[in-house]
């Protein structure tokens, strides 16, 4: 019966929301928009249960002084401060709360990004490596597309600007769009693997 309710109403919501897509009418979408006003009021349940979750799993980590369990004193000492800092000092611009996040919070995301760049500058470099056709295809390609993006690149030849720009817009938008559908069909399967009681991860079963 736990798993046969939610289920059903799954189902029964699927079903009717596939319907209201295809065949609009005003009394659809009028449903449609109020369960998306519920959406709202369930994801904040939904953030308050993760935020619980993750704030157990960290105290569990220090209280079993697990691998990295500093780390997770330091998360949620950095998480009480800013709680704080919001409450006593406000988020109004010019705060202290704001000053903090944009002082310190702000370049430490700044810096994980930029270490992020040379990890793709390594990735880069294995992929690019011409070990095949493919590769050595997509080596020259990019070479093209960076020289096209530096004045540089115009000095050398004053149609490789043109050329950078055909390679974004038609190889590698088919490409792109290519993959879109793919992630179209998986997410409509999966929905419908959903919807008809197939796939049941999400209750938690297997």
């Amino acid at each position: 019966m736990k798993k046969n309710i939610p289920m059903a109403i799954v189902f029964v919501l699927g079903v009717a929301f596939i319907i209201q897509f295809f065949i609009p009418s005003r009394p659809s979408q009028v449903a449609f928009n109020t369960m998306i006003e519920w959406d709202l009021i369930i994801y904040v349940f939904a953030s308050v249960i993760a935020v619980d979750s993750l704030v157990r799993h960290h105290i569990l980590k220090i209280s079993r002084k697990s691998k990295g369990w500093g780390y997770s004193l330091v998360y949620l000492g950095a998480a009480v401060f800013m709680i704080l800092a919001a409450v006593f000092s406000g988020t109004r611009e010019g705060s202290f709360y704001m000053k903090v996040f944009n002082y310190a919070l702000a370049p430490m995301q700044a810096t994980m990004f930029a270490i992020l760049a040379f990890y793709m500058a390594s990735a880069s470099y294995r992929a690019f490596r011409a070990k095949s056709t493919e590769a050595t295809m997509l080596l020259i390609s990019a070479f093209i597309v960076m020289l096209g993006l530096i004045p540089q690149g115009a000095a050398i030849w004053s149609g490789l600007p043109k050329l950078s720009e055909w390679l974004m817009l038609v190889p590698n938008m088919a490409a792109k769009r290519g993959i879109t559908f793919g992630i179209g069909l998986g997410i409509t399967a999966t929905s419908l693997k959903i919807i008809l009681g197939i796939e049941r991860n999400w209750m938690g079963g297997h």
